[in-house]
């Protein structure tokens, strides 16, 4: 769940959301709680913020989108201490795609008292018969362990990476390849070579032209005349770079272009556009199993933390949602 889980802590939420510490003892019993409203938006805030700050994580968890589709989209729990400052948050929510899911954070100095296992059970309780499946956009060490030990799965999971845009490699572009903005006319080239770059991938989405450029179009920040794709002499795609404000969104090579550098070329020319844009520092986010993480790494960012996907293993039947 969001917010490093480790194994054990601030005790239990029972069934009745208004009241998860009744019948309880410990750590939940001496918390406040409450369903989120808005006015926790400043609270939750600041609970994202510690726990980015202790063990990293994807940075826009802290951000009122993000954190009204985590907390706010559905039903939701806070538990507050003697003084009211918001010490856990958990909410179930249905995602994108319809499906009902769960997050939660946990304050770093309350940990390891039993509320992990019990915002489990809470998140549960609240998911109507679906499977379990936790959104983490930032997890700690004890993540694995913790979720296995309770009958959950990673299904998915990156590394994400900051960049501090001082030191940026400059990687010349190969011979014969040319880049062009995105435009009405170019991307469609855009979609080719977001195919072409990821299409042997298990789980591949395959989206559709339209759907996938209006999705890319429409995320909040793209930079159409920061991203690039990339054409070689015979007018055939060789790779390609999208840009969302100072983060490098997506980037892929076809096969064929692979090993040439490439890749190199567009990340870097990316981090040198983030920082004449003003930019202080660069952000991705590269699944662990994906061999790039290396050449970032090379061109300078470093890790800042894992976000990751789990399930359900134990829930047989889902009736979501």
């Amino acid at each position: 769940m969001d917010g490093a889980w480790q194994p054990a802590s601030p005790a239990a939420l029972s069934e009745g959301a208004r009241n998860p510490a009744r019948g309880r003892d410990g750590a939940v019993a001496r918390l406040s709680w409450q369903p989120l409203h808005d006015d926790d938006l400043p609270a939750l805030t600041d609970l994202a913020l510690c726990c980015l700050e202790r063990d990293g994580g994807l940075p826009l968890l802290a951000t009122e989108p993000m954190l009204r589709q985590l907390f706010l989209a559905g039903q939701s729990i806070g538990g507050r201490d003697e003084t009211g400052e918001l010490i856990t948050a958990a909410g179930v929510f249905l995602d994108r795609s319809g499906r009902r899911s769960a997050s939660a954070l946990i304050h770093p100095s309350t940990r390891s008292q039993g509320i992990a296992e019990e915002l489990i059970k809470w998140c549960r309780e609240h998911s109507r018969g679906s499977r379990l499946r936790i959104v983490a956009e930032t997890t700690s060490p004890e993540s694995e362990r913790f979720f296995a030990d309770n009958g959950l799965s990673r299904t998915f999971a990156e590394h994400v990476m900051r960049h501090p845009l001082q030191e940026i490699p400059r990687v010349p572009r190969p011979k014969g390849v040319q880049t062009y903005p995105w435009t009405e006319d170019t991307q469609r080239l855009f979609h080719t070579a977001y195919r072409r770059s990821f299409a042997t991938r298990p789980g591949f989405p395959d989206t559709p032209e339209a759907a996938w450029v209006s999705s890319t179009a429409e995320d909040d920040g793209f930079r159409p005349d920061q991203s690039r794709v990339a054409v070689d002499r015979l007018g055939h795609v060789a790779g390609f770079v999208t840009i969302s404000d100072n983060w490098v969104d997506q980037v892929g090579v076809v096969p064929r272009w692979r090993g040439h550098g490439l890749g190199a070329h567009l990340v870097a020319r990316s981090l040198r556009v983030m920082a004449r844009s003003g930019w202080s520092e660069g952000w991705l986010a590269v699944n662990v199993d994906n061999p790039a993480h290396d050449l970032y790494l090379r061109l300078g960012y470093r890790d800042a933390g894992m976000r990751a996907r789990y399930e359900d293993i134990d829930h047989r039947l889902d009736r979501s949602p």
